[in-house]
């Protein structure tokens, strides 16, 4: 698992399930594999980081190396490694992380009334179950 990316996201958010199903449609390397943040691979790969998963409110990007992103910077991160006009995003990494920062927990804030939620954690269709990394049966 440690030649992955991993996204780590709120696999009850409608939100995040639709960022990550847009993530797949553009991710044409698969480079990107998932896991809930609710999920027992969130718990144990975040462990010893600053990355508290109780609060559910931000995406974490697991680079190969180990590093962590989080928030715009795992955003924008994401988002230059898909295809299309989406790399042209990653300009916005020359913001001051608080002003990025800022505008992503404003969305994260408001997400679950702005885009609902569900009651479970999305279950991947049979094509896709080798990218998640968190289901029982991958």
């Amino acid at each position: 698992m440690e030649d992955r990316e991993i996204i780590f996201f709120d696999g009850v958010c409608n939100l995040c399930n639709g960022a990550v199903n847009f993530i797949i449609d553009r991710d044409r390397k698969k480079r990107f594999f998932f896991a809930s943040l609710q999920s027992d691979l969130a718990r144990e790969k975040l462990q010893h980081s600053k990355v508290d998963v109780s609060k559910l409110d931000s995406i974490v990007l697991m680079k190969k190396n180990g590093e962590l992103k989080e928030k715009s910077s795992a955003v924008l991160d994401i988002a230059r490694h898909l295809s299309g006009g989406w790399p042209l995003l990653y300009v916005f990494m020359i913001l001051p992380v608080f002003l990025r920062d800022l505008v992503y927990d404003f969305i994260a804030a408001n997400r679950y009334k702005w885009f609902g939620r569900r009651d479970e954690c999305r279950i991947p269709t049979p094509e896709l179950r080798q990218r998640f990394l968190d289901a029982p049966y991958s």
